[in-house]
């Protein structure tokens, strides 16, 4: 663990951190809607590490709050390149609950879109459902403040948490997110296709946009489909892609 903290503070600082940007796209059309900015790190003696075997540790250090803050300047400054090109995608950012509850963090999203000109429509910022209900007023304030920005919001692995549904009508988001872990036994488990148009018609009902993670069949895709999700992302289409291939891709295929 101590190897791992040490190998991440000095990788952040010597540029050994990358995006990669997962395809999101329109069940109806087929175009290219947007793309989630996902962190890559490859390290000279550990080599590839993958989220998962560093993000924990960064967050109980409190480390992350620096990774986040890169990874958002990091997409906004690429996002707004993409748009200076005629490049019209959402570029979604998942935000950490201590980056999110940093007392600068709406200031900081307000100078990064002022500084690189990126309309405030075009970025999303990810939330969990803990992160709503962790000192409730205060989450509520600051979402209020991002959406005055202009900024979407989406609520990520959407169904995965322990909290009311009453925030659904309080909090100004834009987008609900169905977990992986709902998506992966469609369509043939009875439980998770029961969930998914559950969440699907709720979304809908509330004038949210719903989006599906971790697609990776035909059969799946044709469910979300037929069951009026709106978009999806997922391994079907595309992984995670540098930030030239993502490029190349959406020209082809956006709006």
């Amino acid at each position: 663990r101590m190897r791992i903290d040490h190998a991440m503070r000095q990788g952040l600082a010597e540029g050994r951190f990358g995006l990669h940007f997962q395809p999101q796209i329109c069940l109806s059309t087929g175009r290219v809607v947007g793309a989630e900015a996902l962190l890559r790190w490859s390290d000279p003696e550990l080599g590839e590490m993958a989220p998962a075997d560093f993000i924990p540790l960064a967050e109980e250090s409190g480390f992350i709050v620096a990774i986040g803050d890169w990874v958002l300047r990091e997409a906004v400054e690429r996002a707004a390149q993409w748009h200076g090109r005629g490049l019209r995608v959402v570029t979604a950012v998942n935000v950490s609950a201590l980056q999110f509850h940093k007392p600068d963090f709406v200031a900081r999203v307000a100078e990064l879109l002022r500084h690189t000109g990126l309309p405030p429509q075009q970025l999303e910022l990810e939330l969990t459902e803990s992160i709503l209900i962790q000192d409730a007023q205060e989450a509520l304030t600051r979402v209020e403040a991002l959406a005055l920005l202009g900024v979407r919001l989406s609520i990520d692995d959407f169904g995965t948490g322990y909290s009311s549904l009453a925030y659904l009508k309080r909090v100004p988001i834009h987008q609900l997110k169905i977990d992986r872990s709902f998506i992966s036994g469609l369509p043939g488990d009875e439980s998770d296709a029961a969930i998914v148009r559950a969440i699907i018609e709720m979304g809908r009902a509330l004038r949210l946009q719903v989006i599906a993670e971790g697609v990776e069949t035909e059969p799946q895709r044709l469910f979300l489909k037929r069951a009026g999700c709106h978009h999806y992302q997922g391994f079907l289409f595309a992984r995670a892609l540098p930030a030239a291939e993502f490029e190349r891709l959406a020209l082809a295929r956006s709006p």
